[in-house]
């Protein structure tokens, strides 16, 4: 029976190959089998420079002056592959222009400072909605310092495993910095890095030793109550070993003795423990513990502590004089410019892809003060879902956002054009041969050229594309054996194929199905 088996398959041939289909156009690998531009080696190789929305150069700007952008767009339409472009092209722009580099920060895994932000919350309003309806604009600078600051640190002290930036500082620029722009990256640090590669501490210490910080007249204070300690020890040993030959002082002397030679150290610890307690109750993003915090501040003198900008407030005031200090110490390292990607907004789990969760997260900081900021540029990379919610805001809401400057793209919308060239730009990428084959290539010439364009119309993003394109493949390999390939996909499987996935994108597009 086995043997029948075999010589039975033998003579039937085995289902042609997807691999056998491309081979014979010349294309080494399948450039349709992933579709998150996070993970797809075919974008992030060859096609980062070559394929672009029509709307790149809106939402890119010029790096010499950054410009903030607010674009919607479905699920696939390509905003992760665009925040990788503006990463890709601030790099190149930043090796090319040394004096004038673009700082870039990442703003787009909210899972840590939501994590943190909720567990200070207590009974009901640890409930996302209720969480959420408490989350200000200062929340979001917070986040966004703790990104900058702890991301620039770990290039000061080259941390191992630190995350690749666009701006590579070097450690040696550190020299650049003067003293009091060394004092403000300690005071950035102790409040808002992040960094679990060492102890908070050693970490500062270590920073601190880097930038060459030194303060001796910070321990003035202590000085004064350990000499009087000794003073006061000493005087006693001296009135106890002349015995009764010398009247004795009250106790309570030497009591004041010692309580007043630490009390200006005491006083100043009490300063430093109360800033330390505020900037933990309203830092509410951060990971900081009072007693830690307090120890680093009594680095700094009271007229250092005193006349500085720290987040001890819930107003937004103070973090725009952190992010103005964080901007100054990038000026000097040669920073001229900071872009802020803003993504995966979708993804948390406490948002848990729920529109009017994002609405909460993102409102905020649709502030017109925030987003145009001289020198700063504010990439945000939106769900199209919250454009309903844009559509049905009040007049106050538009005033505060001024979405009218904002370079606002209400839909990042491809036609069919735009989508067979990404096709055409992936399986050139993944060709060896030249010219490289085409979309139109690979389909058999019974489906017209309208009605290819008419397919990929109603396919709408690129992930779509992608998706149907490797299903294509796949069922048209199926469709023939090996020993009778077929080298064109015929009418009949485009059609059959473009059904059954336009239903499930139907599915999908009303919540029922996986996409």
């Amino acid at each position: 029976m086995k043997r029948w088996f075999r010589s039975s398959k033998n003579r039937r041939g085995e289902s042609m190959k997807v691999e056998q289909f491309l081979e014979h156009h010349g294309i080494h690998s399948n450039p349709f089998a992933v579709e998150d531009a996070q993970t797809d080696t075919v974008f992030k190789s060859r096609c980062i420079d070559s394929t672009y929305h029509p709307a790149w150069q809106k939402v890119y700007g010029d790096p010499r002056d950054p410009s903030t952008s607010i674009v919607f767009g479905e699920k696939g339409a390509g905003k992760t592959a665009m925040r990788l472009q503006i990463v890709e092209h601030v790099a190149k722009h930043n090796a090319d222009h040394a004096d004038s580099r673009v700082y870039i920060i990442e703003y787009d895994d909210f899972n840590p400072y939501l994590d943190r932000f909720r567990d200070r919350m207590f009974g009901r309003n640890r409930y996302p909605e209720k969480a959420l309806k408490q989350w200000k604009l200062w929340d979001h600078m917070d986040s966004i310092l703790s990104i900058g600051v702890t991301q620039l640190i770990d290039q000061v002290l080259q941390t191992r495993n630190a995350k690749p930036s666009a701006c590579k500082i070097e450690p040696a620029e550190a020299s650049k910095l003067d003293r009091s722009q060394a004092r403000d990256l300690l005071l950035l640090a102790a409040c808002y890095d992040q960094s679990t590669a060492e102890t908070f501490k050693e970490r500062w210490q270590h920073l601190r030793s880097k930038l060459r910080f030194w303060n001796p007249k910070a321990w003035w204070q202590f000085a004064v109550g350990a000499g009087m300690t000794v003073l006061t020890l000493a005087l006693m040993f001296v009135m106890l070993s002349q015995g009764a030959a010398v009247s004795q002082p009250p106790w309570w002397i030497f009591l004041l003795m010692f309580v007043a030679g630490w009390s200006p150290w005491l006083w100043k610890a009490f300063r430093a423990t109360w800033k330390a307690w505020g900037i933990v109750k309203h830092v509410r993003t951060g990971n900081r513990e009072v007693f830690s915090l307090s120890r680093l501040l009594m680095n700094f003198t009271l007229p250092e502590l005193s006349s500085q900008p720290l987040p001890t407030h819930e107003r937004t005031d103070d973090r725009y004089e952190m992010l103005d200090k964080f901007f100054g110490v990038l000026r000097s390292l040669g920073c001229t410019g900071i872009v802020v990607i803003v993504d995966r907004v979708d993804e948390p789990h406490l948002i848990n892809g729920s529109p009017e969760l994002m609405r909460l997260l993102l409102w905020p900081m649709l502030d017109n003060k925030f987003l145009k900021q001289p020198g700063i540029g504010f990439k945000l990379l939106l769900p199209i879902e919250l454009t309903q919610f844009v559509d049905r805001e009040t007049k106050e809401f538009y005033q505060r956002a001024r979405l009218d400057k904002q370079n606002m793209i209400p839909s990042l919308q491809w036609s069919s054009e735009a989508l067979q060239d990404v096709a055409n730009a992936r399986l050139a990428a993944v060709a060896d041969k030249t010219p490289a084959p085409t979309l139109r290539d690979l389909i058999d010439d019974s489906v017209s050229d309208q009605r290819l364009l008419e397919a990929l119309r109603s396919l709408r993003v690129p992930r779509h594309l992608f998706k149907f394109l490797y299903r294509l493949m796949v069922a048209h390999a199926n469709a023939y054996t090996d020993q009778a390939p077929v080298w064109r996909v015929s009418s009949q499987t485009f059609d059959s194929t473009l059904a059954v996935y336009q239903r499930e994108q139907d599915a999908f597009d009303r919540g029922l199905g996986a996409g």
